[in-house]
């Protein structure tokens, strides 16, 4: 670990931010996945698979970095009520280092790492299934140019589990994610449900140093950092629309300050657009369906700005908080140029573009997916659509706004249509049904080969795509 440059920031926010616990003492410890690409960057792509296991299994602390994993504090509203009774349940901040790549630091969190003092009764496990899906989520979301925790390492744990929403008993596992930052929006809610002004204080300053380092010195870094989140976080909402990708629980303690999408349970991906398409089954009102994310996100930063008004005024926050809508109109077509490997023109036109589109999408009911691979260049790719399995849908009439469109705009120099990813008939998809069948062998056979093959599938389209972390 020669090039590894261990951290441990998050100490200097002090005890009120967290409670040291122990990591579970599991019966095994069996790697399902390393993200060797990840451990390279960072320097810990030369550990052996027994060194992996004991850091990243059994949680021994990594040379230079905490002592200790670190259960985070944060309340949250959860499906828009307040809760502050949450924290890290079954979870916690394990390790910190610094990208030798960006100078950035990165936390390593777990997930189904053993019980906490926030537990409320849980056994703090993770499924198998759980974990499994998880990496796929980060997968693709990563090669769909979306900004999202990375999943590092996924252990399997010997034990049996019981759960009510899948066969039980499951197999377990223990995740650990790579992401810039585990402070999320709940962070700010308990100490402002505490009227902890002190710590409050301490955590702005902490965000602004160790995360958004040009508002050092801001007059008013509050009002600064909240603008920043603002913007990181209304970006995030315009990669998820343009990748089709519905999170399913934007509870506010699901929203860090990076703006880096995480914590994944009950996602989906569209099949064809529908913006009431839900992703949680226990979602029962739609709160959180795909087409209302960006007003979800806006509501989320809303209790953002209310915490910070003890350090801060109404006159300096609304201001900051208002740049969201702003920000995700200009962005939001922007991110559907890059996903068709296009240049943006004037935003007029990027909008007559996204309109058309959605017109197009709405009237059809083509895959939704399918529909960005076909079409990748723009008007350059039309022979190629006309072959593909999807060219009924470009014969309808409501196509032809947009092939109308399409003809204004040039193909990026990155589209890189040359590659041999955009050969195939249909795009990598990860709709609810492959992630069941890609877990079906493991559950029935311990049979892990679809689950790699399709891991290479997302490695060539983040390839073909030009996506570099």
């Amino acid at each position: 670990m020669t090039d590894f440059i261990p951290a441990r920031r998050h100490q200097e926010l002090g005890p009120d931010f967290f409670d040291p616990v122990a990591p579970a003492d599991f019966p095994q410890t069996i790697l399902r996945h390393r993200d060797q690409r990840w451990a390279g960057r960072i320097g810990l792509d030369a550990l052996s698979d027994d060194d992996w296991l004991r850091h990243f299994g059994r949680f021994e602390p990594l040379p230079g970095s905490l002592e200790q994993p670190l259960a985070l504090r944060y309340h949250g509203h959860q499906f828009r009520t307040y809760n502050p009774d949450l924290g890290d349940g079954r979870g916690f901040l394990y390790a910190q280092c610094i990208d030798p790549a960006d100078g950035r630091l990165l936390d390593f969190g777990t997930k189904g790492s053993g019980r906490t003092p926030w537990s409320r009764g849980g056994d703090g496990r993770l499924t198998l299934k759980g974990g499994v899906r998880e990496v796929l989520a980060t997968e693709m979301l990563e090669a769909l140019g979306v900004y999202t925790s990375k999943s590092f390492s996924l252990v399997e744990t010997g034990e049996a589990l019981q759960r009510g929403d899948e066969p039980s008993p499951t197999r377990s596992a223990v995740l650990t994610r790579l992401s810039h930052s585990h402070i999320r929006i709940g962070t700010f809610q308990r100490l402002a449900f505490l009227e902890d002004e002190a710590n409050l204080r301490r955590l702005v300053d902490y965000s602004i140093a160790n995360y958004y380092p040009h508002l050092l010195g801001n007059a008013d870094p509050a009002a600064a950092l909240l603008g920043a989140v603002v913007e990181r976080v209304a970006l995030l909402g315009a990669q998820w629309i343009a990748g089709g990708f519905v999170h399913g629980v934007l509870n506010t303690d699901n929203i860090n300050i990076t703006g880096e999408s995480f914590d994944y349970g009950p996602w989906r991906f569209l099949p064809v657009y529908d913006p009431d398409f839900t992703a949680a089954y226990f979602d029962e009102t739609s709160l959180y369906s795909f087409g209302r994310q960006p007003d979800t996100l806006a509501w989320n930063l809303t209790r953002l700005a209310e915490c910070l008004l003890p350090l801060s005024s109404i006159e300096a926050l609304e201001p900051a908080l208002n740049t969201i809508w702003p920000i995700f109109r200009d962005y939001l077509p922007r991110a559907f140029l890059r996903r068709l490997g296009l240049l943006p023109r004037d935003e007029e036109e990027n909008s007559a573009l996204v309109t058309a589109m959605f017109g197009f999408l709405t009237a059809t009911k083509a895959p939704y997916e399918q529909f960005f691979f076909d079409w990748r260049g723009g008007a350059m790719s039309a022979e190629r659509a006309a072959r593909g399995t999807a060219a009924a849908f470009y014969t309808n009439d409501a196509f032809r706004p947009l092939a109308n469109a399409l003809e204004a705009f040039e193909p990026a120099s990155d589209v890189n249509l040359d590659h041999p990813y955009f050969a195939r008939d249909k795009p990598r998809t990860m709709l609810i049904e492959e992630m069941e069948a890609i877990w079906a062998p493991i559950a029935e056979h311990d049979d892990w080969s679809l689950f790699h093959k399709t891991l290479a599938e997302i490695a060539e389209m983040r390839a073909a795509y030009g996506i570099v972390p």
